[in-house]
Formats: structure tokens, sequence, C-alpha cells
């Protein structure tokens, strides 16, 4: 039985006061129903450490790079992010393919690297408005995962996170249908399945894009649906808390 995974993007947002409200306020509300992990800007990765000792809410980087150390300006190491006792790292989200040009070839070098520094690599893939209504979401998504099983294998999907995000439905208040997300997981699913139905059994397989309280339970209750990746709401303490408290475990 998976169980479900309900993680909080911030983004490029916060300040120390607003986390530790954030914070306290997810400490208090949890009800155990899902594993949380938070993403804050990393520079708030110490804040998180210490307000989180003692709980069960786990943190990662949005970002990372895959060598060990050198002249990588602006670049955080793995080894660094472990220091400060992280345990995922978010990959390929569709805002550092988009904006920052990350290749389907430099996010499956990010997740080898994860994996090897003994960290959680939580994988981003999904489709843009024009690659939808061009009917080419399923080769998007198999072009990204395929990326990534050529370069660390099926066996690594046991540890992997696998976040599908419609691009279409990120920031927009747009939502895909639990019917049209859930078809996207199954797609994703069958292309592990083929490789290793075990392992496939294993991965947790998120849905991130404009998630809500109110969309949370009907998405959360479909068979491939394993939690959520929340952008926006995960700054609203409320409406995180209620989206993770949707989730049956």
């Amino acid at each position: 039985m998976r169980r479900t995974l309900v993680a909080a993007n911030w983004k490029m947002n916060g300040n120390k006061a607003s986390n530790e409200a954030l914070l306290d306020a997810f400490k208090k509300g949890f009800d155990g129903s899902a594993d949380t992990a938070i993403f804050p800007p990393a520079l708030y990765i110490p804040q998180l450490a210490e307000s989180l000792k003692g709980t069960d809410i786990a943190f990662g980087v949005q970002n990372a790079y895959f060598q060990e150390s050198g002249a990588f300006t602006g670049e955080l190491a793995l080894s660094m992010v472990k220091e400060f006792g992280c345990q995922y790292v978010l990959i390929g989200h569709s805002e550092r393919r988009e904006i920052f040009g990350e290749t389907d070839a430099l996010v499956a070098e990010k997740v080898a690297a994860t994996l090897a520094a003994g960290l959680i690599p939580m994988l981003c893939v999904g489709e843009t408005l024009a690659e939808r209504e061009s009917g080419v979401t399923e080769t998007v998504v198999k072009t990204q995962i395929d990326a990534v099983l050529a370069k660390v294998g099926i066996a690594a999907f046991e540890t992997i996170v696998v976040a599908y995000e419609p691009v279409w439905a990120i920031g927009t208040g747009k939502t895909a249908s639990p019917e049209q997300a859930q078809e996207v997981h199954a797609f994703i699913r069958q292309l592990l399945v083929a490789e290793d139905a075990a392992v496939a059994a294993k991965t947790r397989i998120l849905y991130g894009g404009s998630v809500k309280a109110a969309s949370a339970e009907a998405l959360f209750g479909q068979p491939d649906i394993d939690g959520g990746l929340v952008g926006g709401a995960s700054l609203i303490a409320d409406e995180f808390v209620a989206i993770c408290n949707a989730a049956q475990g």
C-alpha cells in the first residue's frame, strides 16, 4: 500500500516570520493522514531544520546541482543539502525546465546524483498547454521518464517520487479533473510496469497543478494518484492543512 505524500513547494516566497507562522499551523493542524514534505527557498532550510525537530515533517531543497564542488556560482552541492538535514530534492520542476532551460539530460544527471547522495529525488514531469492541445501529452511525459530510466534504471524508482504537473494548470487556478489526472498517472505507472511491475506498484506518483482543499479528496481518491505537490495553496496554512488531511493514508 502506497502511503499518501503531500509536498509544499514554497517557490520564491516567504520570510522568517511568515515561515514560522506557517510551520506552527502545520504542526498543530496535520492529522497524520499523509506523509508531508516542505520545499522552502534554500536560505530558510536551517529555520525549517530547527522548527521541525521532533516532528514527522520532512523538508528538502527546490534545486541542487549534480557536481560535488567547483566553479558553479549560485548552485548547491548535494553534500551541502544533506548536511542540513534535507531528505528530498525537487528536480525538473516545469519552472526550472522552462525558465532556466533545464534539459531532460540534466534532470537525469541530477536524479542520479541525488540518489547517490542518499537523498530522495522528487522528479517532476508534465506537458504544456500547447502540447496537451496537440495530443502529445503521453509522448512528452514518456520522453521525460525515459531519460531518467536510461540513466538510473527501474530499480531506482522504488526511491524516486514522481510528480506529474500539467504545466497549463500551475499557478493558473486551472486544475486537471480527477479523471484527466488519473489518466496520465496511470500512463506513467504503466511505463514503469513495462520495466518492473513490482517497482511500479511501490512508486509514489503525485499530482501537481493548482491543488486546492476543495479538489484534494477527489484527486487523492484516484487509484494511481498518491498525493500532491502543492504550490500556492501551501502558503495558506488552513488550505494546506486541509489538503494534507484529505489524504486517506
